[in-house]
């Protein structure tokens, strides 16, 4: 289950990023990836809630982005990164699957430390971090 869990994350974060870069409509991008990778159903249906959900809280998900990194414009931060923390602060302050906030930090970490660049996971789990201290 867990596998799959993160596989439909990198799913969601590739549909994200590409949606975010090349403006491309993103059920059209999530198809495309999930018909590329062969992904079961349960994945698939866990990467749409992903995608969909996120983009549905993109304005009130960037606003925690720039309360909890307010030295790293939207603009100027890497768009993995803040594609990486749009996914994870969905599931954290939006999402009702019950993931536990600990569980979508390591899983986020581990995205960035895969795609993304030397301080990534630092950046990520820093971000993430203050995200949950908010809630709390």
């Amino acid at each position: 289950m867990a596998g799959s869990r993160r596989r439909a994350r990198i799913l969601a974060l590739q549909t994200l990023y590409e949606v975010d870069t090349a403006s491309h409509p993103a059920a059209d991008v999530l198809k495309r990836h999930l018909e590329e990778e062969g992904a079961q159903h349960e994945t698939g249906m866990f990467a749409r809630q992903l995608v969909e959900g996120t983009l549905r809280e993109l304005n009130q998900i960037d606003e925690v982005i720039r309360e909890c990194a307010p030295a790293w414009p939207l603009e100027q931060m890497a768009k993995l990164d803040k594609n990486i923390l749009r996914l994870a602060i969905f599931e954290i302050l939006f999402d009702n699957s019950a993931t536990p906030p600990k569980v979508v930090i390591n899983e986020a970490v581990e995205l960035a430390k895969l795609f993304g660049g030397e301080a990534s996971s630092k950046f990520v789990n820093g971000v993430l971090g203050s995200v949950v201290a908010r809630r709390a």
